[in-house]
């Protein structure tokens, strides 16, 4: 698109308004609206109840709502937390921009996996960067489900490690107002309304989120996030839902991290007082289902969004064990850089389903195609005199462009009451393009990747079910990396993978459980490739790597309304696995950067009438943060193991009545000092013991 953004100073009152506006609008709304039983249509990641679980041939987890009730995530990174095999990297302590790995990989950016809120990528390039520089705010989800296997493949690109979709609250009768204070500063104001026409065809709603805070390590935010949301039936066999969301946030973080000094001495000091992350999204979604008969039915989705990241950052001098030095704004050298990016993403995803009799059983079928456009605009702009620089001398200017087509299809033949296998086949082409827009030098990139799956569901007996698949991983390069700034092809190979998975789930009794065995294979995988990966990340294809383990999550009903639940993930082999000399260094036998061994989570639950309470504690083990598996801390903090962590949280909830509800928690209750990572400038430490107390009323 090409017309011009307002200026952030500007885009905050805008945001500011639309938020007066939408309360004026909820409080407004008649009386007479009844709730409503329309479904909103939309593309099922998972789907609904056990049923729809039993017939994926993968690893799967649904956090529902009332664990995020009980639980006061701050965050969808700090909610996913409880599923097996996610393990997260903290950096500015909310989660604004989330870092989240899955089986060993790494969480920068959460580049490994694919996000989606309700079916829509979160990502703003899916073929330029899959960077996660936004996050959906907690306090506007229904749920969230996480998919792993060769189910995977309906979706795409960057599936190696699965999918995890965000699902918005549907909109609901009446208006609530949530209201949330606590440590550093912290405050929020939620509102839900919602409500149908008399004749419940049409149903509609908004979920507004406003905050801010002084910030764990005084870096503070100031955030809004709105969601409208509405869809109605047309005739019998026909809906379409549509969805507009707006965000914005201004966080005064950094790429610097502490020190060893200043962690020891002062570890809630923000080291860069200057810089800010300034951070905002538009995005629009329509779907549209018809059902064509009782076995015919067709999903469409078509998607938009803008995103728009500024990052101004002080320009480095020296580093050194008690602290960073920036360059000074005399004039005489850069000293303040905006990082400024301008995303744009489009597409239009399309799935047919069939249901029909053939081979002499059962088919479920599912085919799809999906077109999807990115474009980015990168530019660099700096300044020798202002610490506090908005505007500056363009130094570059970057443009990007990639357009993909992706043919997806499955059958799942369902062979007896249970067993059933899945055959899957999914193509991605796409184009990428770069331009150097200060020199006119471009150049371009082209790739096709098929994408075959097999997997098998085997119900061995009413309390076991028997999951296996195997499947091809893909994830392509990033733009900047596979075309050079000279406009060559750098033939920057994409990640490919094979994954093999096998477990087992099921309900027995009073116990809940599912156990999962994989193995991902890379032929090739990407080392970290932007600044945010850490100080010294190389842009390199790094050849083979191997990850194997085990997770597993499990649930049990004590009685007398105490219940355990529990999860953990086993990764003893995520390790370079060739010889790949990278910077005169093999690396062959290392285990990966931020690929901790065992991540676990263990909660104790209470619930006695309208009281629910919930103690659990949060297990992760040392991790390298290099490919040198360097143990020894470096003198600026960048380098070096850092030691396992267990960490406690405490949360409470009581329903005064139908309408009244309270809740507090408890995060890091005994108050543990540790580091959360090391990149990607330093130490950042994780949060320490904090409150947070909140109550919501439903008119």
């Amino acid at each position: 698109m090409n017309w011009q953004p307002l200026n952030r100073h500007d885009s905050k009152l805008f945001g500011k308004t639309k938020l007066a506006l939408a309360v004026a609008l909820v409080m407004n709304i008649p009386a007479q609206l009844v709730a409503a039983e329309v479904e909103l249509p939309g593309i099922d990641v998972v789907g609904k109840g056990e049923q729809a679980i039993s017939k994926l041939p993968g690893a799967v987890a649904v956090i529902s709502k009332e664990d995020l009730a009980l639980r006061q995530p701050l965050s969808v990174q700090d909610a996913l937390k409880t599923v097996p095999g996610i393990v997260v990297r903290e950096e500015e302590g909310y989660g604004f921009i989330p870092n989240i790995g899955m089986r060993g990989l790494d969480p920068n950016r959460s580049q490994k996996l694919l996000v989606l809120e309700d079916g829509v990528p979160v990502a703003p390039g899916l073929f330029l960067a899959n960077e996660s520089y936004y996050s959906p705010r907690i306090e506007r989800m229904e749920s969230i489900e996480v998919l792993k296997g060769a189910a995977g493949l309906r979706y795409g690109p960057t599936t190696i490690g699965g999918v995890i979709n965000y699902k918005t609250k549907k909109p609901e009768d009446g208006v609530k107002v949530t209201a949330k204070a606590g440590s550093h500063g912290y405050w929020l104001l939620g509102l839900d309304a919602g409500g149908a026409t008399p004749s419940g065809e049409a149903i509609g709603g908004i979920s507004l989120v406003t905050s801010q805070g002084d910030g764990f390590r005084r870096n503070a935010f100031d955030m809004n996030d709105i969601v409208v949301k509405g869809g109605m039936a047309i005739g019998d066999k026909q809906w379409v839902s549509l969805k507009f969301s707006h965000y914005d946030n201004d966080i005064n973080t950094s790429y610097v991290g502490l020190r060893p000094n200043e962690y020891r001495n002062n570890p809630t000091k923000n080291p860069a007082p200057d810089d800010y992350f300034l951070n905002q999204r538009n995005a629009f979604d329509f779907n549209h289902e018809i059902e064509i008969n009782e076995d015919v039915k067709l999903k469409t989705l078509v998607y938009w969004a803008q995103l728009d990241r500024d990052y101004w950052r002080r320009d480095i001098a020296a580093r050194s064990a008690d602290g960073t030095t920036f360059v000074a704004c005399t004039g005489a050298a850069y000293c303040m850089s905006g990082r400024n990016r301008s995303f744009e993403m489009a597409g239009i995803d399309s799935r047919l389903f069939v249901n029909f009799n053939g081979f002499g059983i059962k088919n479920e079928a599912e085919i799809g195609i999906r077109l999807h456009s990115d474009s980015l605009s990168n530019q660099t702009v700096r300044s020798k005199t202002n610490p506090n620089a908005r505007s500056g001398e363009l130094t570059g200017d970057d443009s990007q462009d990639a357009k993909g087509i992706a043919f997806y299809g499955q059958n799942r033949f369902v062979i007896s009451e249970t067993l059933a296998t899945t055959v899957g086949l999914r193509i991605e082409s796409y184009d990428q393009k770069r331009k150097n827009e200060l020199n006119g030098v471009s150049g371009k990139s082209s790739n096709t990747e098929v994408m075959p799956g097999l997997g098998l569901t085997w119900q061995l007996m009413p309390q076991a079910q028997l999951f296996a698949g195997v499947y091809k991983g893909f994830s392509p390069a990033m733009v900047a990396t596979a075309i050079s700034a000279g406009g060559s092809d750098q033939e920057l190979d994409a990640e490919r993978s094979t994954n093999f998975e096998i477990g087992v789930r099921g309900t027995a009794n009073r116990w809940s459980y599912e156990a999962t065995a994989f193995r991902m294979d890379f032929a090739n995988q990407i080392v970290p490739q932007s600044e945010s990966g850490g100080v010294g990340a190389t842009v390199t294809n790094a050849g083979e790597t191997l990850h194997q383990g085990l997770e597993g999550a499990l649930g049990f009903d004590i009685g007398g309304g105490w219940s355990v639940a529990a999860n953990a993930t086993y990764v003893p082999t995520a390790k370079y696995n060739s010889t790949k000399i990278i910077g005169g260094i093999d690396r062959n036998g290392n285990r990966l950067p931020y690929a901790p061994e065992l991540t676990g989570n263990l909660a104790l639950n209470y619930q006695a009438g309208p009281l629910k309470t919930s103690v659990s504690a949060y297990h992760v083990s040392s991790q390298y943060v290099d490919p040198e598996n360097t143990e020894a801390e470096s003198s600026d903090g960048r380098r070096g193991e850092i030691p396992a962590y267990t960490t406690v949280n405490l949360n409470a909830q009581y329903s005064l009545s139908k309408k009244w509800n309270v809740f507090g928690t408890v995060r890091n209750l005994f108050d543990r000092k540790y580091i959360a990572s090391r990149n990607p400038d330093g130490i950042f430490p994780g949060v320490e013991r904090n409150f947070e107390v909140g109550m919501s009323y439903k008119f």
